[in-house]
């Protein structure tokens, strides 16, 4: 009797580019991650004859790079243009159909500050430094007073969710003139430098990606949480989801690094606690001995990045306090993806492309 042949078919076949964006003179940040566009306009994307072909495209190259800078002033996006261009490029890359744009769970807090037209969209999260400070106020309690660990500020966004964001775009609407910056940091590498039996081990874990703050703070301000937040399954109010360490990128059938680290991940399921910390310590050890994979966006006015968060980490730098008068102050729209999963058929990105980096 002949062996039966093995299902090699992935759950979600990779997109291939088509070449739509061809015409848009680009720069890679690094060999590893990132793509700036440094005269491109997002406007005139969405104003194409064949917009849908060129954010596709768009949404495989974010998905192999990590991350995409628009550092052109892009003044004429609107509101509804950020909202619209984030939605389409979660919506044609794949993402559920009953999926749209994530709603912040805090949305209803009074001290939500609204965006530079004096309105608040509940689609839109404010980038404002002053405003975070007042609508976690019950975190301020639980600062320490010893120097701050800034390995804590890598995240994906939404991790808190069932349903995490695919991909986010944020508009630097204001930026001082030095500090401010954000990294990105390929989850994909952070895979592959890591040896395959350790990583064959990471695959078969999950962790609890926790975040309490939302229910502290909607109970110190006595207001409702938002729901369902930009999926049918975001809807509770529990924030503590089980994710894969190790998951696949539907856009390109890579694996990568995902709920190992950052912000939002408390516990890595199903191991003791020494083990847990041994894990979550020696992956941000890692991360942080590697800065090769890192992209750096120093912001200018005006400008966008737009990343995909199941494949990269990204941190802000908390150093705005240190410019007298300064003002950092942008809007974000995140498109809301699919549940996580591991592939057992993705392969990695050196895999993939053949390469050694």
């Amino acid at each position: 009797m002949p062996f039966a042949l093995l299902d090699t078919k992935l759950i979600h076949e990779p997109l291939k580019y088509s070449g739509s964006l061809d015409h848009l003179e680009f720069i890679e940040v690094t060999p590893i991650i990132g793509r700036e566009y440094p005269t491109a306009k997002i406007k005139d994307i969405l104003g194409a004859s064949n917009i849908e072909q060129q954010i596709r495209d768009l949404a495989i190259i974010i998905s192999e790079r990590g991350v995409c800078f628009f550092r052109a002033s892009q003044d004429d996006l609107e509101v509804e243009d950020l909202k619209k261009f984030t939605d389409l490029v979660g919506k044609l890359s794949g993402r559920p159909k009953e999926n749209g744009l994530h709603v912040h769970p805090l949305y209803r807090d009074p001290a939500n500050v609204p965006m530079g037209n004096g309105k608040t969209d509940e689609n839109i999260y404010v980038i404002n430094s002053e405003a975070q400070k007042k609508m976690y106020r019950s975190m301020i309690k639980n600062r320490p007073v010893e120097p701050q660990d800034l390995a804590r500020e890598w995240h994906s966004d939404a991790t808190f969710e069932s349903c995490p964001s695919d991909f986010s775009c944020l508009l630097m609407q204001e930026t001082p003139p030095h500090g401010g910056d954000t990294l990105w940091y390929s989850g994909y590498e952070l895979y592959d430098r890591i040896s395959p039996s350790f990583r064959a081990y990471l695959e078969t874990l999950t962790a609890t990606c926790a975040q309490p703050v939302f229910r502290t703070a909607s109970a110190a301000g006595n207001y409702a949480i938002m729901s369902p937040r930009g999926s049918p399954l975001n809807a509770d109010d529990s924030f503590a989801p089980s994710h894969p360490v190790i998951r696949t990128n539907r856009v390109t059938g890579w694996k990568s690094v995902f709920a190992g680290l950052g912000l939002h991940v408390s516990r890595i399921n199903d191991v003791y606690t020494y083990e847990d910390q041994m894990i979550r310590e020696y992956l941000m050890r890692v991360l942080t001995r590697n800065h090769d994979c890192v992209a750096r966006m120093h912001w200018t006015k005006n400008s966008v990045a737009i990343w995909n968060n199941s494949c990269v980490f990204h941190a802000a730098t908390p150093d705005t306090h240190l410019v007298p008068g300064s003002l950092r102050l942008g809007i974000r729209a995140s498109s809301i993806g699919e549940v996580p999963y591991l592939d057992p058929n993705s392969t990695s990105r050196r895999e993939a492309l053949g390469s050694a980096t």
